[in-house]
């Protein structure tokens, strides 16, 4: 379904009631609002992993404005700090109040950007597989290391200029190298999503935000309790970097956890041991 934040058209869809029966009573479930990765991805591949915390929460994912389904879109607005007011936006028409809000990779960028802006708003936070900067030169020697030569050149290239067929190659060769396990249904999750590679071009490459960013001294106005979620063999936002959102988290209750012999996004290399952790965080809250 789709909601109207000022001019932009943002899709977003609900899995779970907010309100469920509960003896004499109606119990009101906490809202867990899921942020996709990319830039320029959708939020169909979260589906199968956060689907089915709608026992214990009500599930809102978003395509960012631009990406997916959220389009059209003007590129000016293809920033790190409106993706971050989109959140606040999109629960102050839907009112939500004190939303739980989980970011994966770019996701947890955009989460992290909400967070800075709106401190007051979340209830908690999960950071997945992400940054609050980037350090590409570590992750080129990971994929060097990873998957030799080939992957490098190609991953060099890749975020060097991002064309169609250097795309085509980076998902033939170097996303294999995110995760640790090859997924059940993931030819089928592949071709389920929307791509906006516009999207990825105008945030990724030379001279994006994403090269500039760098969150670490605003991470200190968060407040809320952060979950912070990583895999030791991650190589596009390594465990270093998770480290770092540790300690920049200064105002708030924050752990981490680091999962061995997982990659980019650890609940998708161990789904059993990963998704309890965070259903264990947010049942705490």
């Amino acid at each position: 379904m789709f909601i109207t934040l000022g001019r932009q058209r943002i899709f977003f869809d609900v899995v779970g009631s907010k309100l469920a029966p509960d003896g004499p009573r109606m119990r009101e479930k906490p809202t867990l609002i899921v942020l996709h990765g990319g830039p320029g991805f959708d939020h169909s591949g979260l589906r199968g992993d956060f689907d089915g915390f709608a026992d214990i929460a009500q599930v809102i994912y978003i395509d960012h404005r631009g990406n997916g389904r959220s389009v059209p879109s003007e590129p000016s607005t293809w920033t790190l700090a409106q993706w971050g007011d989109d959140v606040r936006a999109l629960c102050d028409a839907l009112g939500i109040e004190k939303p739980i809000v989980l970011g994966q990779s770019f996701g947890g960028m955009v989460a992290q950007s909400y967070a800075t802006r709106h401190p007051e708003h979340p209830r908690a936070l999960i950071l997945s597989s992400t940054a609050a900067r980037m350090d590409f030169p570590v992750s080129m020697a990971l994929f060097h290391e990873m998957g030799g030569e080939e992957a490098l050149a190609i991953a060099t290239r890749m975020w060097e200029s991002g064309r169609d067929d250097e795309f085509d190659a980076y998902e033939r060769v170097c996303m294999p190298l995110y995760n640790t396990q090859v997924r059940a249904g993931g030819a089928d999750a592949r071709a389920r999503v929307v791509m906006r590679r516009e999207v990825y071009r105008h945030v990724s490459l030379p001279g994006g935000e994403m090269r500039r960013m760098d969150f670490r001294d605003a991470l200190a106005k968060v407040v809320c309790p952060t979950l912070i979620v990583a895999g030791e063999r991650d190589p596009i936002t390594p465990p270093h970097l998770s480290r770092e959102l540790l300690t920049s988290i200064k105002a708030a209750p924050a752990m981490l956890r680091i999962y061995d012999d997982c990659g980019h996004g650890a609940f998708r290399d161990q789904p059993d041991v990963v998704l309890p952790a965070i259903r264990q965080f947010i049942a705490g809250l």
